[in-house]
């Protein structure tokens, strides 16, 4: 039987989201194949949780725990950790230095991915869009009328750097867009101001199933309030309807455009991609590698409606990883 630590915490906002999430994997893991241990990583304390809540301080040298007079090792890890250092390549890099597999993708990809500015450069030269955007870090000169001069309005300011949404306003005048960008500042030292794109905001999960890539169906978002914010995704004030209402063609468009994005950044695990789709054409606004995998979570119910349940969503992670 494998050890599994599901990795959980982390240091940003998103800390309880990533509790949540692993959890969840925690239930529904295949217990007659693995033994799962939860590890809480906090800035302050990296510790593995057993069922009465008592913590066990893992060693960081080798990623081991003393528990019950025993030296417990992991064959793999569960990254269950949104932000940061779970999704920017920071445990990537060092479970990769300590050489155990775990189930998200590579450092590199997952550094670049979490950077919004970069990831879409990359990805513009193979013909992926994207919106029209500016860029701005902590300290710059901040000239208004040359942003919206260049975006026009309503317009995107958010974070490069973090996710759930924390820190992105929605501008529709100019007297929003200095505290739109401070509110943004208080999540990262760079920013990304986008133009609106008026047209379906979709979501679309693509993971290797079975050693294959495979987009799940797709999630429409409709979000009742101005756009798909933390309290759209995490407090019910969205509607997320799967499979999308898509045409055939648009459907088939965007699926190829999620999968070419996995396959180009030679992704590894989960991915979520967002998108809005502007007169039957994608546009990428991000990706998230370690997406929210609570119950009600977007990938999760993906997954279900691809028939595939969380047990086997988990199991295919970890057998994934294991493989040499």
């Amino acid at each position: 039987m494998k050890n599994v630590a599901i990795i959980m915490g982390g240091y940003s906002s998103e800390y309880q989201i990533s509790l949540k999430s692993g959890n969840v994997v925690y239930n529904f893991l295949d217990k007659s194949s693995y033994k799962a241990y939860r590890i809480h990583i906090f800035k302050e304390k990296w510790v593995m949780v057993d069922e009465n809540e008592n913590e066990f301080p893992v060693n960081r040298h080798d990623f081991s725990v003393n528990y019950a007079g025993v030296k417990v090792t992991f064959d793999v890890v569960f990254n269950a950790i949104h932000g940061t250092p779970g999704e920017d390549g920071l445990m990537q890099a060092y479970f990769e230095l300590l050489g155990i597999p775990q189930t998200s993708c590579d450092y590199y990809q997952a550094a670049l991915t979490f950077n919004k500015r970069d990831l879409l450069s990359v990805l513009k030269p193979y013909g992926i869009k994207t919106a029209t955007s500016f860029y701005l870090d902590k300290g710059d000169e901040i000239n208004e009328d040359e942003i919206i001069k260049t975006l026009g309005l309503p317009l995107f300011v958010k974070p490069n750097k973090s996710g759930s949404s924390f820190g992105i306003s929605k501008v529709k005048s100019k007297e929003e867009l200095l505290p739109a960008i401070e509110n943004a500042y208080k999540e990262d030292s760079e920013i990304i101001i986008e133009s609106f794109l008026d047209g379906t905001e979709v979501s679309v999960g693509v993971i290797n199933y079975k050693g294959a890539t495979t987009v799940l169906p797709i999630t429409e978002i409709v979000s009742e309030n101005d756009f798909f914010d933390y309290e759209a995704k995490y407090l019910g004030k969205s509607q997320e309807i799967t499979p999308a209402r898509l045409s055939d063609d648009v459907r088939v468009k965007v699926e190829a455009v999620a999968k070419k994005a996995y396959e180009v950044l030679k992704m590894k695990g989960f991915s979520r991609s967002e998108f809005i789709i502007v007169n039957g054409e994608p546009y990428m606004l991000e990706m998230n590698t370690i997406p929210g995998l609570t119950t009600e979570s977007i990938l999760p119910q993906q997954a279900k409606e691809a028939g595939i349940s969380l047990t086997e969503l988990f199991s295919n992670a970890i057998e994934l990883a294991l493989k040499p």
